[in-house]
């Protein structure tokens, strides 16, 4: 629901009447993970998506029913062996999906209006929702907000009833999702509910894009920039050459900043979604950047350069204190082999590496292989959020 928090926003500040349809868990093939969503209002409105296309018209036709009776309802979608053209998907994935009314009238309303608001404006947030359990509580939202500190669960509103110690315990798993950025679901034993039944709850975090830091204002660095928008990174620049380093060169980047490179990561904030793509390949800035790169919990760390030059760094490195298990972490030279040579094509290697190493894919052609198209590996930090029970 988050992932069209902007266009659901602006539908409630209007007033709107509306149903909005989220992908709870998926198992196989399936299209859109979970958090993907479509919302229809009263006026037959469609806005998202939960499946590429495969059943959206038969959840088009849910959220109307949810909208016409008011009630929640968790539908499960999958492949039809006997009919490939029936509702279904055909790439032979299974999506449960949950479709939520969200009326003038509806119990969670206000706490999803300012979910929606939160993440529109781009705070962190995590929304919880009852996906199974008593009926009663099918509907009803937990908006939680960190205190400062990632993964502490600073505040919350809303809830589920008269039920104040499930709500702690929601909001404090709730708040390790949002440490790590996380949307899943959480399974809650009969006694860990308090309400004499066992749950499942959905938990969808937003929380501020992940940041791209590209260090070398060269033109390679221009269409890193423009496909790290793409890929919905907040992008900075940083070059120690004020004459290259400008705005006009870089027009799509968030930030510009004409600083020695290893003296700006030393004062701006990273966390392990962070990414680092090193395209100076001088020494003289290189060696003390990545000394202190390598040290840090970030994502991803670069370094462009060939061979020859790749292997020189790597014993500067050691020269300064760098370890074997720290130079272990450095992608030198940089990117997948794509037979890259312009700028953009360079831009696209880089690119691929870094959805890899973030998804855990091979790099190899989908074509012969034998492996799953869509990954289910996590980062150590996502890992913290992993689909848990409470007892």
């Amino acid at each position: 629901m988050l992932d069209i928090a902007e266009e659901l926003h602006r539908w409630v500040e209007q007033g709107r009447d509306f149903a909005v349809a989220t992908v709870v868990a998926v198992g196989g093939s399936a299209p859109r993970g979970p958090g993907a969503a479509l919302a229809v209002d009263s006026g037959g409105t469609a806005i998202g998506s939960v499946s590429g296309g495969c059943v959206e018209g038969a959840v088009y036709e849910l959220c109307q029913q949810a909208l016409t009776d008011g009630e929640s309802v968790l539908e499960r979608f999958g492949y039809s062996d006997e009919d490939a053209f029936a509702v279904g998907l055909t790439c032979g994935g299974i999506i449960d999906i949950l479709v939520t009314p969200v009326r003038a009238s509806d119990p969670g309303r206000e706490v999803l209006a300012s979910a929606l608001a939160g993440a529109a404006r781009g705070e962190a947030a995590a929304v919880a929702r009852i996906v199974s359990g008593p009926g009663e509580l099918l509907g009803r939202a937990l908006l939680v907000r960190p205190d400062g500190s990632y993964g502490s669960c600073g505040s919350y509103e809303g809830g589920f009833g008269a039920h104040p110690e499930l709500d702690r315990t929601v909001a404090g798993e709730a708040g390790a999702f949002l440490d790590a950025g996380r949307t899943g679901t959480l399974e809650i034993g009969e006694q860990g509910s308090r309400c004499g039944a066992p749950l499942t709850v959905l938990v969808e975090s937003s929380v501020p894009p992940p940041r791209m830091l590209v260090f070398g204002a060269i033109d390679f660095a221009s269409a890193l920039v423009r496909i790290g928008k793409f890929l919905g990174y907040h992008v900075t620049v940083c070059d120690a050459r004020p004459v290259f380093t400008t705005a006009a060169r870089f027009p799509e980047a968030d930030e510009i900043v004409v600083e020695w490179p290893h003296r700006y990561l030393e004062r701006t904030s990273v966390d392990a979604r962070t990414v680092l793509c090193v395209l100076t390949h001088d020494a003289k800035f290189d060696v003390p950047l990545l000394r202190l790169a390598l040290r840090l919990p970030v994502a991803y760390v670069g370094a462009m350069g060939s061979r020859r030059t790749h292997l020189d760094r790597n014993e500067r490195l050691r020269e300064v204190g760098v370890t074997e298990l720290e130079l272990a972490r450095l992608r030198s030279p940089i990117g997948l082999d794509l037979g890259a040579r312009t700028p953009e094509e360079t831009a696209l290697s880089i690119a691929s590496e870094i959805v890899a190493n973030r998804r855990g894919g091979s790099g190899v052609s989908l074509t012969g292989a034998h492996t799953p198209i869509h990954h289910d590996v996590t980062s150590a930090s996502e890992r913290a959020g992993r689909i848990g029970s409470v007892a």
